[in-house]
């Protein structure tokens, strides 16, 4: 444990911050696969479960719980998914 109070009060920011961030990241990964299920099940709201997915890794990005290159290959292999259905 941190005798400083510093990095105490570092340990606990940075608690608070990745609880956030798996919160927004289990968000992203379930909106994500419910889109890829409705792609590939040709479901008739598989644009909007899509259109949700990546508005929830836009939202992510400018948090900066993604990095910029990593959502644009998770929006690119989704709309790859949905073209070819």
């Amino acid at each position: 444990m941190a005798n400083i109070k510093s990095a105490i009060k570092r340990i606990k920011t940075t608690a608070r911050n990745r609880a956030r961030n798996l919160g927004y990241k289990t968000n992203i990964r379930k909106l994500y696969k419910a889109a890829e299920k409705a792609v590939v099940a040709a479901a008739a709201d598989a644009g909007d479960k899509v259109k949700a997915a990546i508005k929830a890794i836009d939202k992510a990005v400018q948090h900066g719980i993604l990095h910029r290159n990593t959502a644009a290959r998770k929006k690119s292999r989704l709309m790859r998914k949905a073209k070819k259905k």
